[in-house]
């Protein structure tokens, strides 16, 4: 059953907090034994401008970016991420350069698209593949594929939470990972431990929230 919740802080800016609640949830493709909710940095734009300052560190002096690809209802921190890219005396890198912060959609076969008119700001362009979190590398791995069809570069892979630090071959730039959850325990659905012992699914876990079963 779910049970109690714990908060857990960045260090170095306690403003940036996620909720930990433990408890048998399922994602799409693994069972974890606590939900992450990262609703308030996604969606609260006081925090998100502080979440974004954080994720926009590794690239401010080393990496030019021409696109960011928000996944998972990340676009207002991708937004706050170029502002900060583009901002004068920060960045030598990306000042004066146009930023798309884009959202790409699944077409009929679960395959990530863009219309005809963006193609063109993926195409040969530099780009930060942006994720709410990171469990199973599945959304990674489609904005990855994605990025690589329409003939991007990848510049780098960014995560509120991460329970994979080298999702795909790429070290994800990442707020929080699953050693900062004490007991943190992710399974394949088949070798589900929670499941062996009898404990029920307590939710469904998306990346819109959870729905209790």
């Amino acid at each position: 059953m779910i049970q109690d919740s714990f908060k857990i802080s960045l260090e170095k800016n306690p403003t940036i907090s996620v909720t930990a609640i433990q408890g048998h949830f399922t994602t799409s493709n693994t069972h974890v034994n606590h939900y992450l909710d990262v609703s308030e940095l996604r969606f609260n734009t006081r925090i998100a401008q502080d979440v974004a300052l954080e994720l926009a560190l590794p690239y401010l002096t080393s990496s030019e970016v021409d696109t960011i690809v928000c996944m998972e209802k990340t676009a207002v921190i991708g937004g706050f991420i170029a502002q900060e890219l583009l901002r004068e005396g920060t960045s030598v890198m990306n000042t004066g350069k146009d930023i798309r912060v884009i959202i790409p959609t699944y077409n009929t076969s679960g395959k990530l698209v863009l219309p005809d008119n963006a193609k063109e700001w993926i195409a040969r362009k530099n780009v930060i593949v942006l994720v709410s979190s990171i469990s199973s590398g599945h959304t990674v791995n489609g904005a990855l594929e994605f990025i690589s069809y329409y003939g991007g570069n990848i510049t780098g892979v960014s995560s509120l939470f991460t329970a994979l630090p080298n999702a795909l071959g790429w070290e994800a730039n990442s707020l929080f990972t699953s050693d900062d959850v004490p007991n943190f325990k992710i399974y394949n659905p088949l070798e589900c431990e929670m499941c062996k012992e009898g404990i029920k699914l307590d939710a469904l876990v998306s990346h819109e929230g959870y729905t209790k079963i």
